[in-house]
């Protein structure tokens, strides 16, 4: 009786770890036959061979030299950065009082922006364009960091992680007399570092990889981010996939880099939310 026990268990530990790893296979296997077909210098863009015969960093040489490549990803950096930290501090702030204060109409507030998520993005870029115009911001970065950079859903996000703070700190501190401001700063945006690292996370994959507004916005290509000029790459060498392939991976790395520096608070704030 032990033993069948024993081998039912090595069984489904077995079938579990096959499982995992078809799927991580699954999952993975685009991105490293990507990487592969960087580092091989043939034209066969249907080789299927994950590991390349003659690897060769041709395709980088190619792509930085024509590319240009650091200039856009300064004006990319640029971009996020500004964007993130735009979105950190304001959806914070406007999350505060959702979650921590009791004043009238705080359900009607937090009903529209839940409604306001169901809108979709691209119905409101002829608005965005029009005020952008107006602003006269038409062809510079802070048109392109300005739109979206405070979003509904890291509100809600935040507001949830602030909910999940203990009320006994906030009224320990209105006590002794800390003041709102001071409060949000020193206790509550401390104890939600997890979430406030999910936002980063998604914010940086969604600025970074952003190519349709700054297309939209910038008439100097000289401007553009990484993933603009990578669409630009694409028309311009259709015949060389490997300097597609180069150009992809050049701008998959930051954003590979930026979740393993935040993926131990991702995970606490995923847990976090799945045991809440």
């Amino acid at each position: 009786m032990i033993q069948a026990k024993k081998r039912r268990k090595i069984v489904n530990t077995t079938l579990t770890y096959v499982m995992l790893i078809l799927i991580a296979i699954i999952c993975a296997g685009p991105f490293i036959w990507l990487l592969a077909a960087s580092f091989r210098s043939g034209q066969n863009i249907y080789d299927i061979s994950l590991i390349p015969e003659n690897p060769t960093l041709e395709n980088y040489i190619g792509v930085w030299e024509f590319l240009s490549v650091p200039r856009y990803l300064l004006n990319t950096v640029i971009i996020t950065v500004a964007s993130i930290a735009m979105d950190v501090v304001f959806s914070a702030l406007c999350a505060y009082p959702l979650a921590c204060m009791r004043f009238k109409g705080k359900n009607v507030i937090l009903g529209i922006l839940l409604a306001s998520m169901i809108i979709p993005a691209a119905a409101g870029m002829i608005i965005n364009y029009l005020t952008i115009s107006a602003m006269h911001l038409l062809n510079t970065l802070a048109g392109v960091v300005l739109v979206g950079s405070v979003k509904v859903f890291s509100i809600i996000l935040l507001r949830q992680g602030y909910m999940g703070v203990p009320k006994d700190l906030i009224e320990a501190a209105r006590i002794d007399g800390a003041g709102e401001l001071r409060i949000w700063w020193q206790i509550m945006l401390p104890g939600i570092m997890p979430t406030v690292s999910t936002v980063i996370i998604f914010d940086f994959i969604s600025r970074w990889n952003e190519f349709l507004w700054p297309i939209i916005v910038l008439q100097d290509p000289e401007k553009y981010p990484l993933a603009a000029a990578l669409q630009y790459l694409n028309g311009s060498f259709n015949y060389k996939f490997g300097y597609i392939a180069a150009g992809a991976i050049i701008s998959v790395i930051p954003v590979i880099i930026v979740f393993i520096l935040c993926q131990k608070n991702y995970i606490e704030a995923v847990s976090g939310a799945v045991k809440g």
